[in-house]
C-alpha cells in the first residue's frame, strides 16, 4: 500500500481533497473500506511519530482517535458517498473547471468540520503535552522539512518538475488506469505549466508548524485550564484554514488551485472511453465502500 501522502502542494490539496483524502488512508489499495478499518491505528502511529506518547497519554489518544473515527463514520461517510456520486456524474458528462473548484469547496467545508469536531480530542491531548515532547515534534518537523527539500527542492528545474509530475501520475493512474506515451507526453507538457512553487510550500508548512508549536507551549507555559486550552486549539484550526483565504496568502492558494484544477482538466479531457469507463468503476467501488462502512461493515 502507497501512503496517501503527495508533496506538491497544490496537487495534493485539490486532487486529493476530490479523492476524500481523510478517508483514503492508504491511496495504493483498491478498496476504501480496508483502510479506513485501520485508520484508527494508523492515525495513531502517525501521531506518535510526532509527539512520541507517553504512558496514560497512548491510552486516551487511542480512545479519542476512536471517538472520532465512531462519529465521523456514523454522520459522515453516507455524505462523502453523496459527494462522490456528484463527481461521478460530472465525470460522465463534461466536466468544467468551475465543477472542479465547487467540488474542492464542498470538501474544504467538509475539512473543516472534521477539524472542529476533533476540538475536544485535540483539547486533551495538547493539555498533555510536556515540554520534551513539543522539542521531539520540532526536532520532527525540521526532519520532514529536510526530507521535503531533498526530494522537491534540490537539483535542476527539470529534475524538480519530473519529481513533481511523478507524484501526479500516481494519482491520475488511481483514477483512470494506465495512460499512453502520447497521454503521458500531454500531461507532463500540463504539468510543467504549473509554477515552481516548491519554496512557498516550503514556507507554508514551516509556518503551520510554528503555530502549532507556538500554541502549545504557551498551553503548557501558562498552565491554561480545558477552556482556555480549547479556545486556543479551535481558534488554531480556523486560523490555518483561514489563512488560504487571507490577503497575503490567497493570490498564491487561487493560483496553485487554478492551475492544478487545469491540469486535472487536460486528464479527463484527455482520457479515452476505457479510462473514464475505470474511473467510474472506480468511484463506484469506492461509494460502495463509504456506504458499507457507514453501514457498520
Amino acid at each position: 500500500m502507497k501512503n496517501f501522502s503527495m508533496r506538491d502542494g497544490a496537487f495534493r490539496r485539490v486532487f486529493a481533497l476530490l479523492l476524500l483524502a481523510m478517508t483514503v488512508m492508504a491511496a495504493g489499495c483498491s478498496s476504501i473500506r480496508f483502510s479506513y478499518n485501520q485508520g484508527d491505528t494508523l492515525l495513531y502511529w502517525w501521531m506518535n511519530s510526532y509527539v512520541d506518547f507517553e504512558g496514560q497519554q497512548a491510552d486516551v489518544a487511542k480512545r479519542d482517535i476512536k471517538a472520532v473515527f465512531q462519529w465521523h463514520r456514523k454522520t459522515e461517510l453516507r455524505d462523502y458517498a453523496a459527494l462522490l456520486g456528484t463527481f461521478k456524474r460530472q465525470l460522465a458528462g463534461n466536466p468544467t473547471q468551475a465543477d472542479l473548484l465547487g467540488d474542492y469547496r464542498e470538501i474544504r467545508v467538509r475539512a473543516d468540520r472534521l477539524g472542529q469536531r476533533a476540538v475536544p480530542e485535540l483539547t486533551t491531548l495538547a493539555m498533555s503535552i510536556t515540554p520534551d515532547q513539543i522539542t521531539h515534534m520540532e526536532r520532527k518537523f525540521k526532519d520532514k522539512n529536510d526530507e521535503y527539500r531533498r526530494k522537491f527542492m534540490d537539483g535542476s528545474v527539470d529534475k524538480r518538475q519530473r519529481a513533481r509530475f511523478k507524484k501526479s501520475m500516481e494519482q491520475m493512474e488511481l483514477w483512470f488506469g494506465n495512460f499512453s506515451s502520447e497521454q503521458e507526453a500531454t500531461l507532463r507538457r500540463a504539468s510543467d505549466l504549473r509554477p515552481l512553487d516548491n519554496n512557498l510550500w516550503l514556507e507554508e508548512r514551516q509556518y503551520r508548524q510554528r503555530r502549532v508549536l507556538a500554541v502549545l507551549q504557551e498551553i503548557q507555559q501558562k498552565k491554561l485550564n480545558r477552556e482556555q486550552t480549547s479556545a486556543r486549539v479551535a481558534g488554531l484550526m480556523r486560523e490555518l484554514s483561514a489563512r488560504m483565504d487571507s490577503p497575503e496568502r490567497k493570490g498564491f492558494y487561487d493560483a496553485s488551485i487554478d492551475h492544478t484544477t487545469k491540469f486535472i482538466m487536460t486528464a479527463i479531457r484527455i482520457a479515452t472511453p476505457q479510462q473514464k469507463a475505470h474511473a467510474q468503476e472506480r468511484i463506484q467501488g469506492w461509494i460502495g465502500d463509504l456506504e458499507a462502512l457507514a453501514a457498520g461493515k
